[in-house]
Order: C-alpha cells, then structure tokens, then sequence
C-alpha cells in the first residue's frame, strides 16, 4: 500500500515537473508588463482628461469644465487608476485622480462676491482688494510651497484683507465661497472590467497557479522524505 502511494506522489511530482514552471514564469514575466503597460496607458488617459479640467478652468469656459468634469469623472469610475504620491519622502499609493483645485475658478466667483460686496459696502472699499491681497500672498505662497486653499494661503489673504480700514464692514457683507466647492477627487475601483481589469486577471491568476504548484511541491516532497525515513527504520 506505502508502496503505491508513494509511486503515485511521484508521478504527480513527474507531471508537475513535465509542465515545468520557468514555462509559467515566463508567461508570468510577460503578463507583468503587459499589465504594467496596461495600467500606464489607463493613467496617461486619465492625466490627458485632468488637463482639459484645468485648461477649461484657466480659460474660464464653463461649459467646457462642466463637460471635462464629467468626462475625467466617468472614465476615472470605469477604468482602474492608480496613482503614486511623494508625501516628503513618504510614498502614498491610492487609486483615483488625486485632488483636483479648479483654483481660476474659484477666484472669478471670489471676485464677484467681493465686487457685489462692494455694491452694498457704504464705506466704498475698493473691489480689487482681492486682487491686492493676492498679489502680496502668491509670492509667498510659490516660495513656500503652499496650495491655493492651504491655511497658510488663506491665513495670508485674510491678513492682508483686514489691513484695509474699512475691511471689517466690508467682510460682513461679503461671503467667499467654500474652496470645497472647487475641489474635486474622484475615485477609481480596484477593479473594472476593462482590458486592464482583466489582464490583472490572468497575471493575477497565473501567480495564484505557481504558489500552489510551489505548496503541492513542498507538500509532497515532505511527504515522500517522510515516508523514506520510514520506510529505513
């Protein structure tokens, strides 16, 4: 009986070694790039669509920002996108655009509701003190790295704002939009049956076939080393 057992683990361990696994390796090594690829073109496409955002939001047309939103949202949700960021030296690996500033935007409708501010401001504060703010913050903000809706940049504008004399009656008859509502970030699914999806499939698939070959392996190597000191004694 030990005996059949033991010629029926070797012919598994034959037949295992007749497909050999430098074969799935290989297919493996293929697979891998052709995923690599794969996931590259997806994230070209989706950096292709970001750009027409921003290109909208600097040219003000929002008909066409509405439109490119709506299209880098759709194809971020269908397709697999995964992004790397350097955080200072800390690598963050997520899956979607990342965070998308429609800062033009922003400051035209800043722009009017301080302009309409003006309006109703009885101690006539000029309607360019936005723009006098900006233009002492961004220097700042460039030289230290901030972004347009940091605390630092608003801490700033803020600061210069309340400079002017009248600046206190005039921020209390002007409400600056929330800069949430011009910032976008739109997710991707781990998975989306897509051509890519469906390539880390296979790869995945093939990964998956080698580990068990591998465990099967061992397993029954064990078994038979087992079996032959048993067989000594």
């Amino acid at each position: 009986m030990g005996g059949n057992t033991r010629n029926h683990i070797k012919k598994t361990l034959h037949w295992l070694h007749s497909i050999g696994t430098w074969q799935y390796l290989l297919v493996l090594i293929v697979m891998l790039f052709i995923s690599a690829t794969c996931l590259r073109i997806d994230h070209i496409r989706m950096n292709d669509l970001k750009s027409e955002v921003l290109a909208a939001d600097e040219a003000g047309d929002e008909e066409a920002l509405v439109t490119s939103l709506n299209k880098l949202r759709d194809y971020t949700n269908s397709h697999i996108v995964i992004n790397i960021d350097d955080l200072n030296g800390n690598f963050e690996v997520y899956f979607g655009t990342g965070p998308l500033y429609l800062e033009n935007q922003y400051r035209s409708d800043a722009t009017k509701a301080l302009e309409e501010a003006e309006k109703n401001n009885p101690d006539g504060l000029g309607s360019n003190v936005f723009a006098e703010a900006a233009n002492v913050c961004r220097p700042q903000a460039i030289a230290g790295g901030w972004a347009w809706n940091s605390p630092q940049y608003l801490n700033c504008m803020t600061a210069e704002i309340d400079k002017h004399p009248a600046a206190e009656n005039f921020q209390s008859s002007a409400t600056l939009p929330s800069t949430e509502l011009y910032r976008y970030n739109f997710a991707s699914p781990v998975w989306a049956p897509t051509i890519t999806g469906f390539v880390l499939l296979i790869t995945a698939f093939l990964i998956l076939i080698i580990f068990v070959r591998f465990i099967i392996w061992a397993i029954l190597k064990i078994t038979l080393i087992i079996m032959k000191n048993r067989g000594a004694n």
